[in-house]
């Protein structure tokens, strides 16, 4: 079972299951932080980066330690901010991170969440919590090679409505920043991503 809040992003997933004779996924629309589903109802509860975007993960995890049944799983995957590297240094890059991270702390979200992970799942209470992190490196050609960008270009509608960049700006910066990632001699590691998990216990 797939949930999430989007319902173009469930139609998405159905189709996609559809087209591949997935006769055995079901996509439902609900909020995770209060799913209704019935709980104990799962072997194994996974999400994937949508703790770093919220104000209060803590409210999901709670969720995702509900649905699953005693001595299931929980696992969350998360990204952590902390790389964010691009090399040779570019100021394009650096000025698009100030604003992207602007709009994140703004959001009341942690760009730094992926660290926290594992406290967050001893906090509600699982235990045998694991963790391990890794940092990827993008070549031409990668669709993640340019997701730093395509992050900035998402938030577009609240840059401008909180004025920390003009179109003419914005556009300049992503222009920029494209043409640099074209060369197969720039290093790019976007984010750090925390997997982390953790066993309900027994009744």
């Amino acid at each position: 079972m797939g949930l999430d809040f989007n319902p173009v992003h469930v139609a998405l997933a159905r189709e996609f299951a559809q087209e591949r004779g997935l006769a055995n996924v079901e996509i439902v629309e609900g909020d995770a932080r209060r799913t209704a589903l019935p709980p104990s109802s799962f072997d194994l509860v996974h999400a994937r980066l949508i703790l770093v975007t919220i104000p209060d993960p803590l409210e999901v995890v709670s969720e995702m330690v509900r649905l699953a049944r005693p001595g299931g799983w929980v696992i969350g995957e998360e990204a952590d901010c902390i790389t964010l590297l691009c090399h040779p240094p570019h100021p394009a890059w650096d000025r698009l991170t100030e604003v992207f991270l602007a709009v994140w702390r703004h959001d009341g979200a942690d760009p730094y969440l992926g660290r926290r992970l594992p406290d967050l799942l001893r906090g509600a209470g699982l235990v045998d919590v694991g963790v391990e992190a890794r940092a990827d490196v993008y070549p031409v050609g990668h669709s993640r090679r340019t997701i730093h960008a395509d992050l900035v270009q998402s938030m577009r509608p609240k840059i401008l409505d909180r004025g920390l960049l003009d179109e003419r700006e914005l556009d300049e910066l992503d222009r920029a920043i494209r043409e640099h990632l074209s060369d197969p001699r720039t290093l790019v590691v976007p984010h750090l991503y925390f997997l982390s998990w953790g066993r309900k216990p027994a009744a």
